[in-house]
């Protein structure tokens, strides 16, 4: 069986299809993760976990929206006590999910020298990748009490024999393209030919991809793919082509994107067709000091605030929450 390359833009033929009951959804995502600094050196020691008694006011807060969650859990995160005890009860009682994301920097076996370049997980030899992934998921499958059936490379770092690794061991979704960025400047993949709608990775149907929402918003939206590149080169002209209401690139995430933002996001994104919009956030950002964007208490605030504002906006346009199990079950193959 020939296995797909994910770093190759599929054909259009490659498009999932729903069953006609499935209408458009939304699935939260949420990069389960240590706490490292973004901005240094990958290390495989020196990282913490303050934040993961934190997601379980996340996990009821959830709860009271309707939401159930995945979990990408990393090598850190599957041998807490703590988060096998919040995460594995909320999987238990049908309130959440778990899946896979590697991180190889702290993930054994450490055969790899530590580079940026290494960060990237499909960069490494695909012995190597696969060992790491299979110690991984028997760890979260065996603390979590779940088989998980969703992947994400930590850093979205997929490499040419990803997708054949995950085959392999049941994986029945990837979700570690972010269409419309690139990650090339630093040996990453460069996902700015990828669509944002999901589609099969092969021919057999075996492996669905699930990219992270991201769209272009503005005037010059349809000319999004080529000239945003261009503008973000110029500080200047990404400021002009924002302030003119010419073009932005949004993601959806609490993490860097406004409500009002996400809002036109969600808009733009359901008038395209998009089945499955996919949320995320690292976990880190559930303890202010974290990451860049939860730095206080008032940042948290703000950042619980704009899950309820998204999700009362996506219920309002008909959306409704859903899972990795339902995704599966609802595909035409």
């Amino acid at each position: 069986m020939q296995h797909a390359n994910l770093l190759q833009p599929p054909s259009r033929n490659q498009t999932v299809r729903f069953a006609p009951d499935f209408g458009q959804r939304a699935l939260l995502t949420v990069d389960a993760e240590e706490e490292f600094d973004w901005t240094g050196d990958f290390s495989r020691q020196g990282y913490t976990l303050d934040h993961v008694p934190r997601i379980a006011k996340f996990q009821q807060f959830c709860g009271s929206l309707g939401i159930s969650p995945v979990y990408l859990i990393d090598w850190p995160i599957a041998q807490s006590p703590i988060a096998q005890d919040i995460i594995g009860g909320a999987v238990a009682r049908g309130e959440a999910e778990v899946g896979v994301q590697l991180h190889p920097w702290v993930n054994p076996p450490f055969d790899e020298e530590l580079t940026r370049r290494t960060s990237f997980s499909g960069n490494l030899p695909l012995d190597l990748e696969r060992a790491k992934f299979r110690a991984l998921r028997d760890l979260i499958e065996e603390k979590f009490g779940a088989v998980p059936r969703i992947y994400r490379a930590g850093r979205y770092g997929v490499g040419p024999a990803t997708a054949a690794m995950l085959s392999e061991t049941g994986i029945a979704i990837d979700s570690s393209v972010r269409c419309r960025f690139d990650y090339s400047a630093e040996g990453g993949p460069d996902f700015r030919g990828h669509p944002c709608t999901p589609y099969w990775t092969d021919a057999q149907r075996k492996l669905l991809e699930l990219p992270l929402t991201t769209v272009y918003w503005g005037m010059l939206r349809k000319q999004g793919d080529a000239l945003f590149p261009l503008a973000r080169n110029s500080a200047v002209l990404t400021s002009l082509f924002s302030r003119l209401g010419m073009l932005e690139r949004i993601a959806l995430t609490p993490e860097g994107t406004s409500a009002d933002e996400a809002i036109k996001a969600v808009d733009i994104a359901l008038d395209d067709g998009l089945p499955v919009l996919t949320l995320s956030f690292h976990s880190p950002s559930l303890s202010p000091g974290h990451t860049p964007y939860v730095r206080s208490e008032d940042d948290l605030d703000r950042f619980y605030d704009w899950l309820r504002t998204v999700y009362a906006y996506l219920d309002q346009r008909g959306v409704r929450s859903t899972t990795v199990a339902e995704i599966i079950d609802s595909v035409v193959v």
